[in-house]
């Protein structure tokens, strides 16, 4: 590498991203090999582009006069960053090969830093030691936003699976069924609330089914948001009906002194579908369904 002329009024960073900025990113792109790389999620191309609108961006920011990367001169540098972690996230590259996009490029920097400062021992302490400041703020915020943005997308999975895994069914004209399988939790008793009060509203129901059998065990807890589910269901005019309890599990309720009394539970969806349309006036028999006509007083 030929010698690089420092102007007195930029740093030697600053001039090897201006004078040597071809032979930096080949260094970079070739640290980022194997794993790091991910070729497999992130095209060369994309990822030359990546790096070249970084470099461009980060001597800009140089030619600012600041080497504060928590100045308002970078923060183009950090939107960028903040783009690039958030994509990254998505895609399904780990924190370290996230962070790895920024400290890679230690290497070929310190590397010509070393060429243009050799006669200056002095000088290059100090613009490595600038650099490291630099590189070190750049991959902790890069990790930084990857965290957020990770944490971020499992909730969002997390609501979708929630969504998914409490489906209401319309069961007859009247009879809905809400089928609960796995833990109920606070956060999961809310969806399921949800989904019932808005699917009585629209399909204006009376009588509404909710199926345990899928719930491996009843505690005071997974009682209680039960319940509130009910109340909530019989407030908007629906009558709700426990199906799926088995002997474990009543056994479990006697025991906790848990009051069901007055909700009608049943051991399985058949029994409860019979007894929800006699609540609508019908009977299911061998001849099918029948309409309940009522007593003559």
């Amino acid at each position: 590498m030929s010698t690089i002329p420092i102007n007195n009024r930029t740093s030697a960073l600053s001039e090897i991203l201006s004078h040597g900025q071809a032979e930096l990113l080949a260094g970079w792109l070739s640290e980022m090999s194997g794993s790091t790389r991910r070729s497999d999620l992130m095209k060369d191309a994309e990822l030359r582009a990546q790096c070249a609108q970084f470099l461009s961006l980060v001597k800009q920011a140089l030619d600012a006069g600041s080497a504060n990367f928590n100045s308002s001169a970078w923060d183009a540098v950090r939107e960028m960053l903040s783009s690039v972690s958030r994509t990254r996230a998505e895609q399904g590259f780990t924190p370290t090969e996230t962070a790895t996009f920024i400290f890679s490029a230690k290497r070929p920097i310190f590397s010509q830093l070393r060429q243009i400062c050799k006669n200056d021992a002095e000088a290059l302490a100090t613009e490595i030691w600038t650099a490291t400041q630099l590189l070190d703020s750049m991959g902790l915020y890069t990790t930084e936003i990857y965290q957020k943005s990770r944490e971020s997308l499992i909730k969002r999975q997390q609501e979708e699976l929630l969504e998914l895994s409490t489906p209401v069914v319309k069961l007859w004209e009247g009879v809905l069924a809400l089928p609960i399988i796995g833990t109920l939790d606070s956060a999961r008793t809310q969806v399921v609330m949800e989904s019932l009060l808005q699917a009585i509203v629209q399909s204006n129901s009376r009588v509404a089914i909710i199926d345990i059998t899928g719930v491996p065990t009843v505690d005071t807890v997974v009682a209680q948001h039960l319940l509130k589910t009910i109340t909530a269901a019989r407030l908007m005019g629906a009558d709700c009906i426990i199906s799926g309890v088995r002997p474990q599990i009543a056994q479990t309720i006697v025991h906790l002194g848990i009051n069901l009394q007055d909700v009608t539970t049943k051991a399985t969806l058949a029994a409860a579908f019979k007894v929800a349309l006699e609540r609508i006036g019908l009977s299911l028999g061998r001849d099918g369904m029948t309409k309940i006509e009522p007593r003559k007083s």
